[in-house]
């Protein structure tokens, strides 16, 4: 899934209070809570939250139950694989009824589904089994139908036999032919070497097929009770707008990892085996723990993990994300991991838990050479901010000093690139824009009382950069980029180039539920059946809604850019892509702009188009991409695929056709010169693994077509801007 704005806040005390008061004749009762009751507890706390405190709670009556209805069962069953026809029928009464059940505090509806699905799962994991005990013949007219919007659920466990039966057929027939085109090119090679049957090669991907399966349904077993009920509290909230969720204790430590960028562990990057369960390393995180001890290596196993002096945890068969839950802790408490070698030794390696950064989700910068020019590249994943203060990394403040680092360098120009950027702290972008209109108006923000908040940034007096700029975007820039976009728009201060952006225009904060209940209820909460963790987590709340100090809202419309670039996700109709695109959606809207000077140092944006569309035309790597979307539409109108293995090889025939031509465009392809600011060389050839790492990045930084054209748009702003110069002084 996309990562959205996040921005985290202390609750007021007005807001606790008065939620408090309007829960505390509904939550009081018998001295200790059963799940049960902490379930309805939850869900109870969580819509009086968002009753009071959302920016425009949607009324909670049948059609919003049915929307309810049909999130929750996709959820569950995407696929329409588990769940029958009886099944849904059976569930499909409570389409009407949940927001009654919400408001009474039932839970009849998930209890009932839940039972089912648990039900269904045991059912259809000794389905798959059985279907897979039997060869598979690839000579058929069957097709499976993949998008699950034409599909139906199965008629009953006679409709499920043959669901299964197709879906296990497609992945033996995919593993089949792999091996079958591996073999024959063998046989190239090696004549007379003795090669498998295609009954033998049938088998093995067979039971690769099954040992696929095993996994699934080890990571759906895996998914607890509460995790479901987790899910389907979500399906609620995400009915309210998509950025309202619910998040358990656990979730949010997940969510305070991916925001700061940072946690506290030991730097070893693991990987979990698929075929034997095992978890080894793949790589040590340069200055980490594991880095500064030595003991670690690439492609250790991990087979138990003790908490200081405590007993050693084996963790042979667990999930990779159970593994790193052990192995991170409070900085400076000791983690023994036990460790076989590739050589077959074992060990004990001793490491104190420390400040782990992620360093790929920071900002940097490269330096692209250009005829006689320098532009300054910046790279931002994801607009940070380290509220837990384990980093202490901001990215207002790395942004500033990559453009010092760029302006050393003698960069004529500089281009951020926030293409894939799902947003962060507002904090941090309204801060950031200071650095190219200085002291300015940048967003405006209001809340659900209709009162307009004008956010200034003010960490530069003046702007630090005053030349040609341009800011990448795509349908993966979201929120925080958005507003970054359009506040350079607005001040005619960078062109915007791309793909229309993700249409976010909502802000988010998180609220403590623990902290919305009386004294009686959080005491009831900590004694209860549950008190191993007596919290009720927090809700991610959409408080306020953006605005442009243009007064346009980024919300659904998000910000089209001035030169529009061909992208070949434009024909895919996924929610994932785009805010528009769901209907839970808020609208967009407009309120009176903010008093605001553009700068004007982006002109004839016409001629600009003009120059980059005929550049385009002539490229072959644009018209290639323009296949691919128009290639890619065609495949998601018909996902159905044959199962006959001669049928299918035609059918992928053209699709390897076209990844084979996009190859080969990439090897014509003449990258740009890149190189790294001189500030960051010893930084970087701190050791061969991140010097390596930093080689790849700028060889695709080279390589980057989309990149390659925002350069040459630089270029004509240059020039056109040396051409106007000239004008004037012979004036």
């Amino acid at each position: 899934m996309l990562k959205f704005m996040r921005n985290k806040i202390l609750i007021p005390t007005l807001i606790v209070l008065c939620l408090a008061a309007f829960l505390s004749f509904k939550l009081t009762g018998s001295s200790k809570r059963s799940s049960q009751e902490k379930r309805k507890l939850a869900i109870e706390v969580v819509m009086a939250a968002i009753q009071h405190e959302h920016f425009s709670p949607r009324p909670v009556d049948d059609t919003f139950s049915s929307r309810v209805f049909k999130k929750t069962m996709d959820a569950f069953d995407a696929g329409k694989t588990f769940f029958t026809k009886q099944d849904f029928q059976v569930l499909k009464r409570y389409e009407f009824q949940i927001d009654d059940e919400i408001k009474s505090g039932s839970l009849e509806f998930f209890d009932s589904l839940d039972a089912i699905y648990q039900r269904r799962i045991a059912q259809c994991e000794k389905i798959y089994e059985k279907c897979l005990e039997k060869p598979f013949v690839f000579d058929g007219n069957e097709r499976l139908e993949l998008d699950n919007k034409k599909d139906d659920f199965p008629d009953g466990e006679a409709g499920q036999v043959d669901k299964w039966t197709k879906i296990l057929k497609f992945r033996t027939l995919e593993k089949f032919i792999d091996l079958k085109d591996d073999q024959d090119k063998k046989k190239v090679d090696s004549p007379k070497a003795h090669f498998k049957t295609e009954a033998e090669l049938e088998l093995e991907a067979r039971e690769y097929a099954k040992k696929t399966e095993a996994r699934i349904f080890k990571s759906i077993h895996k998914w607890k009770d509460n995790d479901r009920f987790t899910a389907y509290v979500n399906q609620i909230t995400e009915c309210q707008d998509p950025h309202t969720n619910y998040m358990p204790p656990q979730n949010k430590e997940d969510f305070d990892v991916a925001m700061s960028g940072s946690f506290f562990g030991i730097g070893a990057a693991l990987k979990e085996n698929f075929d034997n369960g095992k978890i080894t390393i793949t790589s040590i995180v340069t200055g980490s723990p594991s880095w500064k001890q030595g003991d670690l290596k690439p492609d250790d196993e991990i087979l138990k993990v003790a908490q200081g002096s405590g007993v050693p945890v084996e963790v042979t068969g667990f999930e990779i994300n159970e593994v790193v839950k052990l192995i991170r802790g409070p900085k400076g408490t000791e983690v023994k991991l036990t460790v076989k070698k590739p050589d077959g030794t074992i060990k004990v390696v001793s490491l104190y838990r420390d400040v782990i950064t992620l360093e790929e989700t920071f900002a940097k910068s490269a330096v692209i050479q250009k005829s006689n020019t320098k532009v300054g590249y910046i790279y931002l994943p994801e607009f940070y901010a380290d509220f837990n203060h384990t980093s202490m990394r901001r990215c207002c403040i790395d942004v500033l000093e990559e453009v010092k680092k760029l302006k050393a360098e003698g960069v004529n120009s500089i281009i951020l690139d926030l293409r894939g950027n799902g947003g962060g702290s507002l904090n941090d972008v309204v801060e950031m824009a200071s650095i190219f209109v200085g002291k300015n108006p940048v967003v405006q923000v209001k809340n659900s009382n209709s009162g307009v908040n004008i956010l200034r940034s003010s960490m530069c007096d003046t702007a630090l950069f005053n030349g040609p700029m341009a800011v990448m975007v795509n349908e993966g820039s979201a929120s925080a980029s958005e507003i970054m976009a359009a506040a350079l728009q607005d001040f005619k201060r960078a062109v915007i180039v791309g793909a229309p952006t993700f249409g976010k225009g909502t802000v988010q904060k998180m609220l403590r539920l623990d902290e919305l209940l009386n004294p009686m209820t959080r005491i009831q909460l900590q004694s209860g059946a549950d008190s191993a963790e007596p919290s009720l987590g927090e809700v991610k709340l959409t408080m306020e809604k953006f605005y442009r100090v243009n007064g346009g809202s980024t919300q659904l419309k998000g910000v089209v850019p001035d030169i529009i670039l061909p992208d070949a996700l434009d024909y895919i109709d996924d929610e994932d892509l785009g805010e528009r695109k769901n209907k839970s959606a808020l609208p967009y809207d407009e309120i009176a702009p903010a008093p605001y000077e553009p700068v004007n140092k982006v002109f004839d944006i016409a001629k600009l188009s003009q120059l980059s569309k005929e550049r385009i035309a002539k490229n072959e790597g644009f018209a290639l991409i323009e296949e691919t979307a128009s290639e890619r539409k065609k495949k998601m109108d018909d996902r159905s695929v044959s199962l006959n293995e001669k049928l299918y090889r035609k059918e992928q025939t053209e699709t390897k056709a076209l990844n084979k031509k996009i190859d080969e465009l990439n090897k014509k392809i003449t990258p740009m010169t890149v190189k790294n600011p001189q500030a960051d060389l010893s930084k970087i050839n701190v050791d061969t693994t991140t010097a390596n790492k930093n080689k790849e990045w700028l060889k695709n930084v080279g390589k980057d077509i989309y990149l390659s054209e925002t350069v040459n748009i630089l270029d004509d702003m240059l020039n056109m801007r040396t051409n106007s110069v000239n004008i004037s002084n012979k004036k």
